[in-house]
């Protein structure tokens, strides 16, 4: 090509003669054909003198021309690299090229060369690719790395290390890293593109600095030349004893997205990391990984306290679209521990307009007992932006019972249950609608609104116990409230409201409760008259709870109620009893009886029960102390020591007996003794013992009537104790427990609780381990008194 022109040239120098005008348009017409290029490639490096190439052999140019047009390089981007001879056109290089100090890292390294002709004058380019050579071997910032590591570090963190440089480009960079063989870590090497590859320190098996308080490891990098080039870098990683919670964020991953042009302080993005330690050593400070290029800390800047990434410089989406940043969450212990985690910022253009949501119809209230599918409300919504940008799409939470349906119109939908509901459980929802375009990135608003459920009295009353139990004690005041039942209502309003009344069937187990009333709105239960507990023992009866809904509904619960025995009855005398049935006997004993003589018993009876019902006995008023002794369990008077002359023939004794209750009731007998001589005392005594066989066979016989009526009556009882046991839950049952260390009198008791009170019901029953002491006529139970330790191995009579 460069040939042909040369010869047009000189058909043109000969022709210039035929005119001024021709010439003229002849050395425009060079001046166009001015310019070609050529392209050479040397090493880097290669030595002063060295020939590039042949400029004039590759343009077509003999080596007068050359010279007679003062061919030379007038320009170029690297100035004294290149001279060409004017004598050869030879092309030789100035001096050494370094290639990294030329094009610093570019992938390519071109030195554009311009060169000219003169008469006429013609341009020609020369580019000359400097090819790189592999004469840089890589280089860590730092020969020696010390690294701080908890001894609690679990398997599998990773620590960022500081990547070493290489000013050689393409495959003589560093290509990898080598970690020598180590059992507590390994390496790993993550490609950030741009910015090189990143080695990170792996954790692999746990530490323990009881062992080894410290580890060297020497990290490798090697570039890709053959043979490869390395650097080292020796790492000392010291492992700490303390603080041995590292913090962790909250989510895997992070990303935001930024306009571009953001003004500088805007938040891009908040991470949050927590630790476990306390004090210090759970205290987070965030702060960007030692591997951030240095370029980005420029653009972006992070709080230290709050962990709020915030813009610091220009952002352009045209230069960058994508920034990914390793941020470091670190506490405050002695020995920090770290956490890295990336952050992915994208920067886009700007879809400026969000979509606008507006309510057209909207009911607050929707009954609990709609039907899914019912229209609660008519939302529309608008997108002033078009195109994609312009269409919206509207959503809802998928937590609450509603869901969005399209209509017919364009951007029009209906707001309809999808489920049942139910206002027990949830009386209220804020439902939140969200409406976002198809703009990148897509815009979205949100507008809340409360959708209220209204109440259907579908919940009947329920008690707060089912069943009942209390326990009242006897005589009570009649028109007193004894107890009260409460029964809630899940509804609300008039669903709610309750009214109580009990239950009466007219049956002859439920006449007890011709005796109660119930306050309709507190539930109170009042007793009109008082009750007697040797009467009435225990009764049941039902209560119902209705509500003021319509309709109404309504539950009932059992109420069992236990009488309480109170000690109401002062003991009776049985024994001695004159015949005008005042407590008053006289008794003949003879003169030479010996100490140790019965004199009589004196015998008494409560219609009370357990405590209130045993008795004791003590001399009240007596003659003369040291002849005669009253037993105070079993009521026997016995003679003290034997008569002498000088004793008086006459002795008054008075016997007080009185119970065991609280407030204890008593009654008095008196025994006149007579001392009679032997032979008198023998004719008495068998006047006195048909007497006395006729008086104690009536005793026996009223004792006989007395024990089976009492005996029946707690069968009774304890049958109807049972039925309640089998057909109620356990925890009324439970309640009442046999007293296992009572062995009982002519009594059997029952021990239940109510709360933190303690109550025994006490009915007739004889003890297994109870005896007729001797002497008593076999009116008189002996039995174990367990009452205090001082007194173990004692009796305690009951008589009768």
């Amino acid at each position: 090509m460069f040939s042909s022109l040369t010869m047009e040239q000189r058909r043109y120098e000969r022709r210039m003669a035929r005119g001024y005008l021709v010439g003229c348009v002849v050395a425009v017409l060079l001046w166009s054909v001015a310019s070609a290029q050529i392209r050479y490639s040397i090493s880097e490096e290669v030595n002063e003198g060295t020939v590039v190439g042949n400029i004039a052999k590759d343009l077509g140019l003999d080596k007068h021309t050359l010279r007679d047009r003062k061919y030379r390089i007038v320009s170029s981007n690297a100035d004294h690299l290149f001279h060409v001879n004017q004598n050869d056109g030879v092309l030789y290089v100035s001096r050494k090229i370094d290639r990294e100090e030329v094009c610093a890292q570019s992938s390519t390294c071109l030195i554009n060369l311009k060169t000219v002709l003169e008469n006429p004058l013609e341009v020609h380019y020369v580019v000359v690719e400097v090819l790189d050579i592999n004469d840089h071997s890589p280089n860590f910032p730092e020969q020696k790395k010390t690294l701080e590591i908890f001894e609690s570090v679990l398997p599998g963190a990773r620590i960022p290390l500081q990547h070493a440089r290489d000013p050689d480009g393409g495959l003589f960079s560093v290509q990898q890293y080598k970690l020598r063989p180590n059992d507590h870590f390994r390496l790993e090497v993550k490609d950030k593109g741009e910015d090189g590859k990143i080695p990170f320190l792996i954790v692999q098996k746990s530490l323990d600095r009881e062992n080894a308080e410290s580890q060297s490891l020497v990290l490798t990098a090697l570039d890709g030349g053959k043979p490869p080039k390395s650097g080292e870098m020796e790492i000392l990683v010291n492992v700490l004893d303390i603080n041995d919670n590292a913090p962790v964020f909250s989510k895997d991953v992070y990303s935001g997205m930024l306009d571009e042009n953001a003004p500088v302080g805007t938040t891009v993005i908040q991470v949050n990391a927590t630790d476990l330690d306390d004090g210090p050593n759970g205290e987070v400070v965030y702060s960007f990984s030692s591997i951030v290029n240095s370029r980005l800390l420029k653009l972006f800047d992070i709080n230290p306290s709050t962990g709020e990434i915030i813009v610091k410089g220009l952002i352009d989406y045209e230069e960058r679209d994508k920034y990914e940043i390793e941020i470091q969450a670190s506490d405050k212990g002695l020995a920090p521990l770290a956490t890295q985690k990336s952050v992915i910022i994208n920067v886009v253009d700007i879809n400026d307009n969000a979509p606008e949501i507006e309510v057209t119809s909207f009911s607050s209230y929707v009954s609990e007992d709609s039907r899914p599918g019912t229209t609660v409300a008519l939302i529309s919504v608008n997108d002033l932006d078009s195109g994609l940008n312009g269409n919206v799409i509207c959503s809802i939470d998928d937590t609450v019972p509603f869901s969005l349906s399209p209509s017919l119109q364009d951007k029009i939908y209906s707001l309809v249950t999808k489920s049942s509901l139910d206002r027990e459980t949830n009386s209220q929802y804020d439902v939140t609608i969200i409406a976002k375009d198809a703009g990148q990135p897509s815009l979205s608003s949100e507008k809340t609104i409360s959708v209220v459920v209204s109440d259907v009295n579908d919940n009947s009353p329920e008690f707060s116990l089912s069943p009942y139990t209390f326990y009242v004690t006897e005589a009570n005041e009649p028109g007193a409230s004894v107890f009260s039942v409460k029964a809630f209502d899940r509804d609300e309003t008039d669903n709610a409201l309750i009214s109580y009344h009990i239950l009466r069937d007219g049956s002859k187990d439920n006449k007890v409760t011709s005796f109660l009333n119930i306050n309709t709105e507190s539930g109170d239960i009042l007793a009109l008259k008082s009750f007697d507990f040797e009467t009435l023992k225990t009764f049941q009866f039902q209560v119902v709870a209705t509500d003021s809904g319509t309709p109404s509904l309504s539950s009932n619960v059992t109420v069992n109620v236990f009488i309480l025995d109170q000690n109401d009855n002062a003991p009776v005398i049985l024994y001695p009893v004159s015949s005008n049935g005042s407590a008053e006997g006289v008794e003949e004993i003879p003169r030479n009886v010996n100490a140790g003589h019965l004199v009589t018993k004196v015998r008494a009876y409560d219609a009370d029960i357990g405590y209130n019902g045993w008795l004791l006995f003590s001399l009240q008023e007596l003659t003369d102390h040291s002849l005669f002794g009253l037993d105070r369990y079993t009521g026997q008077i016995r003679t003290l020591r034997s008569f002498t002359e000088t004793d008086e023939a006459q002795h008054k004794l008075v016997i007080l007996v009185k119970d065991n209750g609280n407030v204890s009731l008593s009654a008095t007998a008196t025994v006149v003794v007579k001392v009679v001589e032997p032979k008198e005392a023998f004719a008495a005594s068998d006047v006195k013992s048909a007497a006395m066989n006729e008086e104690e066979n009536n005793v026996t016989f009223y004792l006989m009537i007395t024990l089976g009526s009492v005996s029946t009556l707690f069968l009774i009882s304890i049958i109807v104790l049972i039925a309640m046991q089998c057909s109620k839950s356990t925890d009324y049952t439970s309640k009442y427990l046999q007293e296992p260390n009572y062995d009982g009198t002519l009594c059997h008791s029952i021990q239940y609780r109510s709360g933190e009170k303690r109550y025994m019901l006490v009915g007739p029953r004889m003890s297994i381990g109870s005896t007729i002491a001797p002497g008593s006529h076999a009116n008189t139970l002996m039995l174990p008194d367990r009452r205090t330790a001082g007194e173990q191995g004692k009796c305690l009579p009951i008589s009768i």
